[in-house]
């Protein structure tokens, strides 16, 4: 293989594959074809900034340590998707996930309101420190530093968890991916995502909507206006949207029969750990809590009614909720 043609195939191609032909595709990772690239730059990526660095200098010409560690690397992800796929995340989604944001939101507003005030140490305690003692944590301080060994000893449980024993046990080999996975969460994970610039962006990003571009239209040549061919125009376009808004009703109709009926075929097993067998209560008190819907006469009406629509509806919408599509494929 030539110089040039090695410097054009791709960085985890010539760091982790480096024996790997030009034109093989990479072993498959984790999900998509294109996460399986993304993981494989990350992982490339990473081993060229903490590893690469110190190794090239105690053995400049041995090439199979990256392609080692990358496949430890490689083990522990594709544990991880298969404990992901093995599970149901329903649970975490509409009742553990809005329990924590519901209390995250409720102890921040009574931080903000003890602020400037007696109960923050006579104005002392700031914001940052006022939340911590309202939800303390050993791995963050007061001003908000991460424990490195916390974060240490968290991804040695991951790793032990994950990896067999003939790669858990070797102390060399299992530190050295250790501290490449607390490296990357560290210093480029956690600090970027909980940046509100990070979470604004990846909100908008999601809700962008692909528009289609606008078409030229070549002017037509004038035409003697008719009044008759007008209202024929109208009326046949109004004929076909209430047609096409018919079939759209129709087709919602026979959809919505449909899955009532594969629902009540089932009966949803009772998940552990669960706070409440109702799935729909968990949002909207999260909803209630982030727009302080309670603090409004109209919004705590349109709140009252939807809790109620929920209590009627508790067991269809707890097997709606609960066989979600990824449930279904899955099963």
């Amino acid at each position: 293989m030539s110089i040039a043609s090695a410097r054009t195939r791709p960085l985890a191609n010539r760091l982790l594959f480096p024996a790997l032909a030009p034109d093989c595709e990479l072993p498959h990772l984790a999900g998509s074809a294109e996460l399986n690239g993304e993981l494989y730059d990350v992982v490339a990526l990473s081993l060229r900034a903490f590893v690469l660095p110190w190794w090239s200098k105690i053995s400049r010409y041995d090439k199979q340590l990256l392609p080692e560690i990358s496949r430890v690397l490689t083990a522990v992800v594709h544990a991880l998707d298969a404990r992901i796929n093995d599970s149901n995340i329903t649970p975490l989604i509409l009742v553990h996930a809005p329990a924590i944001i519901t209390q995250h939101y409720h102890d921040y507003r009574n931080a903000h309101r003890k602020l400037h005030t007696s109960y923050a140490a006579g104005g002392a305690a700031s914001m940052p420190q006022l939340f911590h003692q309202l939800q303390p944590h050993m791995a963050i301080s007061p001003d908000g530093r991460l424990d490195t060994e916390y974060f240490r000893h968290l991804v040695d449980h991951i790793l032990k968890a994950s990896l067999p024993d003939q790669d858990y046990q070797p102390e060399a080999e299992r530190f050295i991916v250790r501290e490449i996975i607390l490296k990357v969460l560290l210093n480029d994970v956690i600090p970027k995502i909980t940046q509100p610039w990070f979470i604004q962006r990846s909100i908008l990003d999601l809700l962008q909507l692909q528009l289609p571009p606008p078409k030229h239209r070549s002017p037509s040549p004038p035409t003697p206006s008719s009044s008759f061919h007008t209202i024929i125009v109208l009326v046949l376009s109004a004929i076909q949207a209430i047609s096409g808004a018919c079939l759209s009703l129709i087709h919602a109709y026979k959809q919505t029969l449909s899955t009532i009926k594969r629902l009540n075929k089932r009966n949803p097993p009772s998940p552990p750990n669960t706070f409440s067998k109702n799935y729909a209560h968990p949002p909207l008190t999260m909803l209630s809590e982030i727009f302080t819907l309670q603090d409004r006469t109209t919004s705590t009406t349109l709140l009252t009614t939807a809790r109620l629509i929920a209590d009627f509806s508790s067991s269809f919408l707890d097997r709606c909720l609960f066989y979600s599509p990824p449930y279904y494929h899955k099963h």
